[in-house]
């Protein structure tokens, strides 16, 4: 597979989910209608609201749109799920799972949020 190399976008971008109030603060920001199929690495913040068909790896905060699908498996500092992740997911801190997540693959984090309404369906395991 090939690999995705991302420019950083302002903060804003990310929405209120991400957030810090930073000046010169980063993220890359993936639209709706966008598909990137190979693996994908990002040193930034990531906002996905489109797809990625392969592994994505994030250094810092994911966030993945409602419309937001990833078809592999995801590394990330810190996560909040909205779409849908077919693979397994490896978060170092805080992985959230909204409402509308549908996650089909096994999930390993250091805590986890899941709000009424959200989708699992792989083996958990919570701590360090």
């Amino acid at each position: 597979m090939s690999s995705a190399s991302t420019k950083p976008a302002k903060e804003s971008s990310l929405g209120s989910s991400g957030s810090s109030g930073q000046e010169g603060f980063h993220s890359c920001v993936v639209a709706l209608g966008t598909k990137i199929e190979g693996n994908f690495q990002s040193a930034e913040n990531v906002r996905l609201d489109g797809v990625v068909v392969g592994d994505l790896s994030c250094d810092k905060k994911l966030v993945l749109g409602k419309d937001g699908r990833i078809e592999g498996n995801v590394k990330a500092k810190e996560a909040v799920i909205m779409g849908t992740i077919v693979g397994d997911i490896q978060i170092l801190g805080l992985l959230h799972l909204d409402r509308t997540a549908v996650i089909k693959g096994n999930i390993q984090t250091a805590a986890l949020s899941i709000e009424e309404g959200a989708s699992f369906d792989g083996a958990c395991k919570v701590g360090k």
